[in-house]
C-alpha cells in the first residue's frame, strides 16, 4: 500500500510561522531583560532582599508551573484561542508591571506575566505541529522556532540596555505591547485553529496537582543551588515528587487525562525528552559559569563579557537552522549523537583554559559546544511533538517545555553545587595569611565574596586573595566542565542506541 505524502506548507503557513516566532522572541527576552533593570527598580521601589529575589524568580516559577495546564487547555478549547487570550493577558499585565508603585505589586505583576507566558510556548509549538504536516518542513519550522528563543535571549539585554539608558525601568515591560498587538492582528488571519474534537473538560484537580508538583520542586532545586544541601530545600523537592506521583496516578485512572501517559511508551518520545533534559542541563549550568568566569576571573566588565558571549548565541541560532539540513542525509539519532559528541569535545577544550593560550581554548571550546548542542534542541523538540498524536500536541509541547525548565534548574543546582564544593575545598588551602575571620568566611563562601573583601584590603594581601580565589573558582569551573563533557558523552551513546531506527518525523524504520 502506497503512503500518501503529507501536504506541503505554503506561503500562508510560513508567514504564520513568522507571527508565531514573535511571542517566542518576547518570552525569552522577558527572562533576561529584568536583570539589567534591578539596580534602578531597587532604588525606586526599595524592595527587601526577599522581595527582590521573588521579583526576579517568580516569572520563571509561574511559567514552569503553568505549562502543562496551558498546553492541555489548548488541546481542549483551541490552541489559537489560548495563544490570543495569553497575548491579551501578557500585554495588559506588562502595562501593569511598567507602572507599579510597590515591590509587592511588581511581584504580583511578574507572577501574572509568568502565567500568561506559559500559554505561548506550548500553543505556538502545537500550532506548528498542525500547520506543517510534511516532516522535513516541520523540522525546519521547529528550527526557526528554537532559533527565535535564542535570538530573544541574545537581543534582550541589548534592547533592555538601550531602554534603561534613556527611560525609566518600567519601559522594559512595554516592549511586549507592539509584539502582542501584531500577534492579535495577524493571528486570527494567518493561524489555523485546532483542538481535540474528542477532548473532555479540563480536570481542575489535575491542574492543581501539576502546579503543586512543579513549583515546589523548581523552587527547592533553586534554593539548593543558592544555599547548598539543606532541609527546607530537600523538603520542597520531596513534596514536589510526592505530588508528582499523585498526579501520575490520577492521569492513569482518568478516562480523559491531562497528560496521556501512554506517550512514554514510545522509545522515541521518552528518549528525545531525556536527551532534551540532558542538553538543557549542561547548557544552562555552563552559561552561568561562563558569565562569572569572564567577569570575576578574567576581570571583564558586564558589556565586554556580553560581547564575548555573543558569538555563542549566534552559533546557537545558526545551528538550530542547520539541523533540518543535516537530517536530510543522516537520521535524527545520528545527528543527535554527533552533536552531543561535538559538545563533549568543546567542554574538554574549555577545561584546558587554565593553561597556555587559555582564552583561545575557552572561546573555541565555547563555540564548539554551542554548535554541538544547537541541533539537539531542534531535533529533540521535533521528535517529542512528531511522535505524539496531533490531538495531544499541546500536552506534548508543554511536557517538552516543562522538562527543559527542570533540566535548566537541575543543571544550575547540580553543577553549581559541584563547583562550590571544589571551590571551598581549594580555597582553604591557598588563602593568604592575615585575614580577619569575617573576611576569611566571606572569601570561603564564593568568588564574588572574595572579590568584595579584596577591594577593602591592602593592595598586596588583596591581590593575593584575588589570585587564590580565582584559582579556586577555576578548579571548580573546570571540574564542572569535565562533568558536562561526561554527561554529553552519555547522551551521545543514548541517542545512538535508542534512536538508531527513528527517521524524520519520529517514525521507526
Amino acid at each position: 500500500m502506497d503512503v500518501v505524502p503529507a501536504a506541503k506548507a505554503g506561503r500562508r503557513e510560513w508567514i504564520g510561522l513568522a507571527v508565531l516566532a514573535l511571542p517566542c522572541l518576547l518570552y525569552s527576552m522577558d527572562l533576561t531583560v529584568l536583570n539589567l533593570a534591578v539596580p534602578q527598580l531597587s532604588a525606586d521601589l526599595k524592595p527587601s532582599s526577599i522581595q527582590l529575589l521573588w521579583i526576579v524568580d517568580i516569572y520563571g516559577f509561574m511559567v514552569a508551573g503553568s505549562l502543562v495546564t496551558m498546553g492541555t487547555l489548548g488541546d481542549r478549547i483551541g490552541r489559537r484561542r489560548v495563544l490570543l487570550i495569553g497575548a491579551v493577558a501578557f500585554g495588559l499585565t506588562s502595562v501593569f508591571a511598567a507602572f507599579v508603585t510597590t515591590a509587592d505589586m511588581l511581584i504580583l505583576a511578574r507572577a501574572l506575566l509568568g502565567i500568561a507566558a506559559a500559554t505561548l510556548a506550548p500553543s505556538t509549538l502545537s500550532l506548528i505541529r498542525n500547520m506543517f504536516h510534511d516532516p522535513q518542513q516541520r523540522t525546519v519550522a521547529i528550527g526557526i522556532w528554537v532559533a527565535s528563543f535564542s535570538a530573544g535571549g541574545a537581543i534582550g539585554p541589548v534592547i533592555g540596555g538601550v531602554l534603561l539608558e534613556y527611560f525609566w525601568w518600567g519601559s522594559v515591560f512595554l516592549v511586549a505591547l507592539p509584539v502582542m498587538a501584531l500577534l492579535l492582528i495577524l493571528g486570527p488571519v494567518l493561524l489555523p485553529e485546532y483542538k481535540d474534537p474528542k477532548a473532555g473538560r479540563l480536570d481542575i484537580l489535575s491542574a492543581v496537582l501539576s502546579l503543586a508538583t512543579v513549583l515546589p520542586a523548581i523552587y527547592g532545586i533553586k534554593r539548593l543551588a543558592e544555599n547548598g544541601l539543606n532541609w527546607p530545600s530537600a523538603a520542597l523537592i520531596l513534596f514536589g515528587l510526592v505530588m508528582g506521583a499523585i498526579f501520575v496516578r490520577r492521569q492513569l485512572r482518568l478516562a480523559d487525562p491531562m497528560i496521556d501517559m501512554t506517550l512514554f511508551r514510545s522509545a522515541a518520545f521518552s528518549t528525545a525528552l531525556a536527551i532534551n533534559i540532558i542538553g538543557v542541563f549542561i547548557a544552562f549550568g555552563m552559561f552561568l559559569f561562563l558569565a562569572q568566569y569572564f567577569q570575576l576571573v578574567l576581570g571583564m566588565g558586564a558589556l565586554e563579557a556580553g560581547l564575548w558571549m555573543a558569538p555563542m548565541g549566534i552559533t546557537f541560532i545558526i545551528g538550530s537552522m542547520v539541523a533540518p539540513m543535516a537530517i536530510r542525509r543522516l537520521r535524527p539519532g545520528t545527528v543527535l549523537a554527533l552533536g552531543l559528541a561535538l559538545a563533549a569535545l568543546g567542554y574538554v577544550m574549555i577545561a584546558r583554559a587554565g593553561g597556555p593560550h587559555g582564552f583561545l581554548f575557552l572561546m573555541a571550546g565555547s563555540i564548539i559546544f554551542c554548535a554541538g548542542l544547537s541541533p539537539v534542541f531542534t531535533l529533540t523538540t521535533d521528535l517529542v511533538v512528531s511522535t505524539a498524536p496531533p490531538e495531544r500536541a499541546g500536552a506534548a509541547s508543554a511536557l517538552s517545555e516543562t522538562a527543559a525548565e527542570f533540566g535548566g534548574a537541575m543543571g544550575i543546582a547540580v553543577l553549581g553545587s559541584l563547583a562550590a564544593a571544589a571551590y571551598r575545598s581549594t580555597i582553604g588551602k591557598v588563602l593568604p595569611h592575615g585575614l580577619s575571620p569575617e573576611a576569611e568566611e566571606a572569601a570561603r563562601s564564593t568568588l564574588g565574596g572574595a572579590v568584595t573583601v579584596a577591594a577593602d584590603l591592602p593592595a598586596a594581601i588583596g591581590a593575593a586573595l584575588l589570585e587564590a580565589a580565582r584559582l579556586a573558582f577555576s578548579q571548580g569551573f573546570f571540574l564542572s566542565v569535565l562533568a558536562c563533557a561526561a554527561i554529553a558523552a552519555v547522551g551521545a551513546v543514548l541517542a545512538m542506541v535508542m534512536l538508531r531506527r527513528v527517521q524524520v518525523g519520529g517514525a521507526a524504520h
